[in-house]
């Protein structure tokens, strides 16, 4: 590489690079990291073209890219995932925040829009879905649970980070919630992959994302025949259940729900089954 470089030229290399390594998104890569190096936004990449790289940031921005192409995702490298718009801490001991499960989070938004309504996410992981949803709805009231330690405590900065009220308990599933009034919305996004499809998939995600937070016992959906009796005990009359399931699950999901009514599988950005929404009969 030569002496002198220009952020629009590494970008264009950095993007070359990128895609003869058969990266779907190379562009896009080359520019999370870039901007991550030299402590920008995206966009002011492209306000800055001209602006001289020194040699101390590209050395750091060649660790990034051997990292990356190692297969390490680029939001464990940066340390953060935009999801709903709002910027989350990341690290291994959480799975990233994807865009499939934006879906739940704007359904709940749909249903629910400037409602003081009482919500708990389950397996919260690094809180992308209940901060979203304080986030979004500054009357609601959230809580959220999850089984792991240090998932919580990154939970915790996500929501002071994003400056939202969140109260956060250590537990199995609603476990720990038992003496909790009730909610109009549960929300969870609970492991949900079996063995024989974890073990085909991506190996960025499987060797470098928490294992705990994907691979689920059974055929998938063990976790969510535990919570989903727990979910109706604590769901009040007329409120709705929101989980993420994977994309052949939607018809064994609606099974499991039988207990509940107006139970719909909802697509996600690619048209795949993705979310269950139900709702708990009203008291006659």
């Amino acid at each position: 590489m030569k002496d002198q470089w220009n952020i629009k030229e590494l970008l264009e290399w950095t993007s070359r690079y990128f895609s003869g390594q058969g990266m779907e998104y190379p562009r896009l890569e080359a520019e999370i990291l870039l901007a991550h190096i030299l402590g920008l936004e995206r966009v002011q990449l492209y306000a800055n073209f001209d602006r001289p790289v020194a040699q101390w940031e590209r050395k750091q921005f060649r660790d990034a890219i051997l990292r990356r192409v190692q297969g390490e995702p680029a939001a464990y490298i940066t340390g953060y995932k935009e999801f709903m718009s709002l910027k989350f801490q990341v690290n291994p001991a959480v799975l990233i925040p994807r865009p499939d499960t934006e879906t739940l989070v704007e359904k709940v938004l749909e249903l629910y829009h400037g409602q003081a309504v009482d919500i708990c996410d389950v397996g919260t992981g690094s809180g992308a879905i209940a901060v979203s949803l304080a986030h979004y709805l500054p009357h609601a009231r959230v809580v959220a649970t999850d089984i792991s330690e240090k998932a919580l405590d990154l939970a915790r900065l996500n929501a002071a980070a994003n400056r939202v009220n969140i109260s956060f308990y250590q537990g199995k599933l609603l476990e720990p919630l038992q003496n909790h009034p009730s909610f109009d919305v549960i929300t969870a996004n609970l492991p949900y992959i079996p063995l024989n499809e974890y073990a085909i998939l991506d190996p960025g995600v499987r060797e470098f994302e928490p294992a705990e937070a994907l691979l689920a016992p059974g055929d998938g959906l063990d976790l969510y025949r535990q919570l989903l009796p727990q979910a109706l005990e604590k769901i009040k009359p007329g409120g709705h259940l929101f989980i993420e399931v994977g994309c052949s699950q939607g018809r064994e999901a609606r099974e499991i729900a039988r207990d509940f009514s107006q139970i719909e599988i909802i697509k996600d950005l690619a048209g795949r089954d993705r979310i269950l929404r139900a709702r708990k009969e009203q008291d006659r």
